[in-house]
């Protein structure tokens, strides 16, 4: 049985004292949760403080991004091996922010995705299709593709210790939000592609649903077969909302 997740994107969003009072208000509230996971990513200036705060707590730490380099002349970039200095359990590659406006390549996020796993964190794996993609029927081909690139650099074997995180880039931030019918036909293909490669590794993988999930839909779409809970991002920055969308986990 796959334990549910849910895991909060800070994103670009709140001062020091509202990330800490964010924090601290998560890990007042995690016990009421009980089985699913919670996972907190918040900007890498507010990694420390949140340590401080989610320290011996259920709420696990990860960051929003790493670096496919692990030391050196890299203004502005972050190691793994920082992160892990941080108690950082997780991380997320090639969000589709990442990709659209920072240009990262689908062999990027591979590299990304391979340096997590080398220095001990787990990778939270984005993939999904902008909307022009759904209306031109390619969803399937444009998710296939972002896994192969994944799995041809890394091995299916990786995705034992690894998170995918379907996000459909038209229902991020948009109030859109794809239909439970919609994640469950996504999320289902990525495990069956996945099982005809390692049944074992399928049927274990977390697959979380990433667009505009809230807590008045939370639990329809977490009821899905498929769908092992949600990378929250808007509705993550409430402690009282997002402690909703995980007890609906």
């Amino acid at each position: 049985m796959r334990r549910p997740m849910v895991a909060g994107n800070w994103k670009m969003n709140l001062g020091r004292s509202e990330a800490s009072a964010l924090a601290q208000g998560l890990v007042d509230g995690v016990d009421d949760v009980n089985n699913a996971e919670v996972l907190i990513c918040p900007p890498y200036v507010h990694i420390a403080d949140a340590e401080a705060i989610v320290s011996g707590s259920a709420v696990q730490l990860g960051a929003q991004n790493l670096s496919d380099q692990d030391a050196g002349a890299f203004t502005g970039e972050i190691s793994g091996a920082m992160l892990k200095d941080y108690s950082c359990t997780h991380v997320i590659v090639g969000h589709s922010e990442r990709r659209a406006l920072y240009g990262e390549t689908d062999e990027l996020v591979a590299k990304k995705f391979a340096k997590a796993q080398e220095h001990g964190l787990i990778p939270v794996l984005c993939v999904g299709e902008l909307l022009e993609e759904r209306e031109a029927g390619n969803t399937e081909s444009v998710v296939a593709r972002q896994l192969d690139a994944v799995i041809q650099a890394n091995g299916i074997a990786a995705l034992e210790n690894a998170i995918v995180a379907y996000e459909p880039v038209w229902a991020i931030g948009t109030g859109k939000t794809a239909s439970p019918e919609q994640a469950q036909e996504v999320h289902a293909f990525i495990r069956n592609k996945l099982a005809d490669m390692d049944s074992g590794i399928a049927e274990g993988l977390r697959i979380l649903y990433g667009g505009s999930v809230k807590s008045s839909n939370a639990e329809e779409l977490f009821s899905r077969a498929d769908i092992d809970g949600g990378l929250i991002g808007g509705a993550s920055l409430d402690a009282a909302e997002f402690l909703a969308i995980c007890r609906a986990a």
